[in-house]
């Protein structure tokens, strides 16, 4: 993987970015001169049309990351890349013409985008074809070795079985005495030189899975290795990158002190971001101003009650705050104390199932950002009774509010909708990820993947 601004993007993903770049660039050049050629023109010199065609190629590019066309399962099945990738076209070619109506653009690249749209289709399509396969191959994924043989090894081996991993275990080395949960650890004592171990399997990483690292570090094997250019990563941080969420049953409070992440340079970020917020909530309120009061009159229509509710949450730092959103559910839904939705919740009205499916319902959320008191980016703010019975259950709990809660965040574009204990553990390695990693970066990449769960109701409920 390659690491961007703290985020690590697979090898397969960004060689498959990378050609779409040029392909795209191919795309709509090839659509300038056809239609040029049909009016009998000039098409020109390249770099007078070099803008148009990068707008074109960032648009779709853009397009292609929001509705998932770089997914794990995108990558797998050329019939799902193709689906997403004709939205995602679909999507940019109408952004663009509304761009170049409002702006009042090159009236010929106007009329050329019905080309680059087919031409784009076409070789997106195709690359998926002829290069999926090779993306697929082992070629593209890091040669792994593991030391340990114990229930971390065994998970390490079903991590790197999964479709779309970018690592492939090549050994396991068993460190310990105990018998070995993976069979075909080879023990520690039959490798004479682990250097040249590694060397002949062709290792570009080692990593440690040991399940107890008291008085067992290898320090000079770790040492022999590390000094042979062979990358070697501990376990929970092995994971972290891997999965792209902290693995709170092997984590601890050194683990978090010592390791990357919570950047001083936040101070920076963070102005950035609260720039970010006022002026595009501003936008938003205004544009969405009249939607708001359309579903707010058909909330009231559907069922009886107020068509807004304040709900007390839980923001930064672990202070409360009101948060407003369309209702959705009856009046009378927590008559018995405070619960998770669940699905086909009973409680949800006919128009709330819909705004939740859409996400209208968190429309009005955009006054408490504008406010300060949430981002459009962060983990999502909880209840106060469930923080403090979560907060007893769960390790590190209190450390997703070292960041203001966000409309959306992390794990909501990476984890379906859940509402059991598990569940809040799952969305609270996602949380920690965004917590420890944060930067402007990741907080585009979450924004853009919104789209993703809004299209095709991943994680609506």
């Amino acid at each position: 993987m390659i690491r961007v601004f703290k985020h690590y993007i697979p090898h397969s993903v960004l060689l498959l970015g990378l050609i779409d770049v040029i392909l795209l660039m191919t795309a709509a050049d090839f659509a300038w001169r056809l239609r040029a050629d049909q009016l009998a023109m000039q098409a020109g010199d390249l770099s007078q049309r070099l803008q148009p065609l990068a707008a074109f190629t960032a648009m779709i590019l853009t397009a292609m990351i929001a509705v998932g066309a770089y997914g794990a399962e995108a990558l797998r099945s050329v019939r799902f890349a193709s689906a997403r990738l004709l939205v995602a076209v679909s999507l940019a070619i109408i952004a663009l013409g509304v761009v170049i109506s409002v702006t009042g653009g090159h009236e010929f690249w106007h009329s050329t985008l019905f080309y680059a749209m087919l031409a784009a289709i076409g070789l997106l399509v195709m690359n998926r074809l002829l290069v999926g396969g090779v993306l697929g191959t082992a070629a593209f994924r890091r040669r792994v070795l593991v030391l340990g043989g114990g229930n971390r090894a065994a998970r390490l081996r079903e991590l790197a079985e999964r479709a779309g991993s970018g690592f492939v275990v090549v050994g396991f080395v068993g460190m310990s005495e105990a018998a070995p949960v993976v069979e075909d650890a080879i023990p520690r004592s039959a490798i004479h030189n682990l250097k040249r171990h590694v060397e002949n399997l062709g290792v570009s990483e080692v990593v440690l899975a040991l399940e107890e690292r008291r008085n067992a570090l290898p320090l000079k094997d770790l040492l022999r290795i590390k000094t042979a250019g062979v990358h070697v990563n501990d376990f929970s941080s092995f994971l972290e990158r891997e999965t792209g969420r902290v693995d709170l049953g092997t984590v601890n409070p050194s683990w978090f002190i010592f390791s990357d992440g919570f950047s001083s340079g936040r101070v920076f970020s963070s102005a950035a971001k609260r720039l970010f917020d006022v002026v595009v909530s501003l936008l938003l309120l205004s544009v969405t101003a009249p939607v708001i009061l359309l579903f707010a009159i058909l909330v009231k229509l559907d069922s009886k009650g107020p068509a807004f509710y304040r709900q007390r949450r839980v923001g930064l730092y672990g202070q409360p705050f009101d948060v407003i959103k369309l209702r959705s559910m009856r009046t009378d839904a927590e008559v018995n104390g405070a619960q998770f939705a669940a699905k086909n919740d009973p409680r949800v009205t006919r128009i709330g199932n819909f705004i939740r499916k859409v996400r209208i319902d968190e429309l009005p959320q955009t006054w408490s950002v504008l406010k300060g008191e949430m981002s459009f980016v962060g983990p999502r703010p909880e209840r106060p009774e469930f923080v403090d019975d979560l907060e007893e259950k769960l390790p590190y709990y209190a450390e997703r509010h070292m960041v203001k809660p966000g409309i959306t965040g992390w794990a909501q574009v990476n984890y379906p909708y859940g509402a059991n204990l598990e569940d809040s553990r799952h969305k609270l390695e996602y949380d920690l990820y965004y917590v420890k990693n944060y930067t402007p970066f990741l907080d585009i990449l979450i924004i853009l993947q919104t789209l993703r769960v809004v299209l095709w109701h991943e994680g609506a409920r």
